[in-house]
């Protein structure tokens, strides 16, 4: 499988609202729709992704998401869509796990 990890969290969880702009969702690749968010920064971006807002819920609803992944996909979107964002450095813990 060719998919990063931020892509396959995209396809198994964000793109049902992402991909189609579901209840006012910013549509990945729309970087008009997507410029406010860019500018107003990674962790901005993060916060609303990991709590939710508006008709998006929290972890876009996948709350076994790490919050690792979520910031995976998040840059993976926005990087889609305009951004040039680093890819977040893994957690230690996330090491330790067997």
């Amino acid at each position: 499988m060719t998919r990063g990890p931020g892509e396959q969290v995209f396809a198994a969880v964000c793109t049902a609202c992402h991909t189609a702009g579901v209840a006012g969702a910013p549509k990945m690749g729309d970087n008009a729709a997507w410029a406010p968010f860019i500018k107003a920064g990674y962790d901005e971006m993060l916060k609303v992704a990991l709590r939710g807002k508006g008709g998006m819920p929290a972890k876009g609803g996948n709350p076994a998401l790490s919050d690792y992944e979520v910031a995976r996909a998040v840059v993976y979107m926005a990087n889609k869509s305009g951004a040039s964002l680093e890819e977040p450095a893994a957690p230690a813990e996330e090491g330790a796990k067997k």
